[in-house]
């Protein structure tokens, strides 16, 4: 199995944490019946920064957090075949609100190569 993990980094404005995970907490779920689809996840950030004064890790009010929509897919076609999918239009026929974001989203692909729960070949 070579599993792909695609994720969207999004930098959601201050303010608007609440309103983004509504969005996703309340989704028409076309993804879960896509060929090729094993799961998706949804991470809140938590900006921290290194404080040896105060001996570890301490929030960072002044960072932009990124969350993190992960899914997971048997190969990397299966989500391209998504992206290109009537399901993937519905999904983002109602976009958020520009203001929502503190700037662009970034895209990361991955396959794994090793894993504690998956067998990977």
């Amino acid at each position: 199995m070579s599993v792909c993990v695609v994720t969207n980094r999004v930098p959601v404005a201050k303010g608007f944490e609440d309103a983004f995970e509504e969005r996703f907490l309340n989704r028409a779920g076309l993804i879960d019946r896509e060929p090729g689809f094993l799961r998706n996840e949804i991470h809140r950030p938590r900006p921290m920064k290194m404080d040896m004064a105060a001996g570890g890790l301490v929030p960072d009010e002044d960072a932009q957090g990124y969350y993190q929509i992960k899914t997971w897919w048997r190969a990397f076609d299966d989500f391209v075949a998504w992206t290109t999918s009537e399901s993937f239009a519905e999904a983002h026929r109602n976009p958020a609100p520009k203001e929502m974001f503190a700037g662009a989203n970034e895209i990361e692909v991955h396959e794994i190569v090793s894993s504690t729960d998956l067998e990977v070949t």
